[in-house]
């Protein structure tokens, strides 16, 4: 074959596969993407719920065009969510719903937002991840490779034990209590003279029913769904930690869509949010309640008494300064003494 005739074929194929790449575009197609998505918890829980309906959302506002598999207990990392948030990270899977806890195993500086007594009220969480403090927390998820779609939440964090309710910070003397492996709540509980032990959850309950520990701190919804109102008559109800939850998508791939499908994944999850924020609420108040029935004590403490732990707490932020960072701390601390 003479090279003008090589030519020619080459201009012609050339020629062909520009035209099949002008036809796609012209006829408006847009790529199909199958997306994974894991929550920590089991599909009874409103994290699933709320992800269930974004999942469903997605799907039905594109015609099957963007389906999203959604994944409990962490199956796509047996078990663990910090290795499931480092996926998030780089990109072996779409989507989360991850506690700042969990982001704070692996970056410090998000352990703000578990600062003891720094979120005291709903209005305040809502005043400060709306605000400059959310801002700083979707700037840090953006530094590490994530996309923030906003805040859902677990609640606030509260304390039992088998012993009496929990009224001052003397009270917590001595008490061993489960904590999770984080430097905020170990140097909080020491501090308070407390023995914080850090051990898995699904330990739990044999060992508060064997007295290997005497008490431990979660959501509400933590302690009434894992039964241990069975071995521990109190609760007290001080919301020392706010527990958001973030969901969370991987950077690159979001910033790989069109501006149309940004905008429909960042509007659906907005809804989802809300929605998870909504029947959480609704459950705590009924959990609440059939808590009681079950005998457990719930106490509210009083103003004062919450204000002797805000100031009982205060060694952490001097401890933890130089990991949050003086000026972000500062931000914080403004905004949520702010109020509306």
């Amino acid at each position: 074959m003479g090279k003008k005739a090589l030519s020619i074929i080459l201009v012609a194929l050339t020629l062909f596969l520009g035209s099949c790449s002008e036809r796609s575009v012209a006829g408006n197609e847009k790529p199909h993407y199958d997306w994974k998505m894991t929550v920590t918890v089991g599909s009874g829980s409103t994290w699933y719920e709320a992800a269930k309906k974004f999942a469903d959302d997605v799907e039905a506002e594109t015609d099957g065009r963007i389906t999203i598999a959604i994944f409990t207990n962490e199956q796509l990392s047996a078990g663990s969510p910090e290795a499931g948030v480092e996926q998030l990270m780089d990109g072996t899977k779409d989507f989360s719903y991850n506690s700042s806890i969990i982001y704070a195993g692996i970056d410090p500086r998000f352990g703000i937002l578990s600062a003891p007594f720094l979120i005291n009220s709903y209005e305040d969480a809502e005043r400060m991840l709306n605000g400059e403090s959310g801002a700083l927390i979707n700037a840090m998820l953006r530094e590490r490779g994530v996309e923030p779609l906003g805040f859902a939440e677990s609640g606030f964090r509260q304390v039992t034990n088998d012993t009496q309710p929990i009224k001052k910070p003397e009270d917590l003397k001595h008490l061993k209590i489960r904590v999770p492996s984080m430097g905020v709540f170990t140097t909080h509980f020491r501090n308070q003279e407390a023995d914080p032990i850090t051990m898995a959850f699904s330990e739990v309950y044999t060992a508060l029913q064997q007295g290997t520990i005497d008490g431990q701190e979660n959501p509400v919804d933590v302690t009434y769904s894992s039964g241990l109102s069975e071995v521990q008559g109190y609760m007290t109800m001080w919301n020392y930690v706010y527990d958001a939850l973030i969901l969370g998508m991987n950077k690159e791939l979001y910033d790989s869509l069109d501006r149309e499908d940004q905008q429909l994944i960042s509007r659906l999850a907005e809804e989802a949010n809300a929605y998870q924020i909504e029947i959480a609420r609704n459950k705590e108040e009924r959990q609440l309640e059939e808590l009681k029935e079950k005998g457990m004590d719930i106490y509210y403490p009083t103003d004062e008494e919450i204000q002797q732990f805000r100031d009982a707490a205060q060694p952490v932020y001097e401890h933890f300064e130089d990991i949050w960072g003086k000026e972000n701390m500062q931000t914080f601390l403004t905004e949520a003494a702010a109020k509306d």
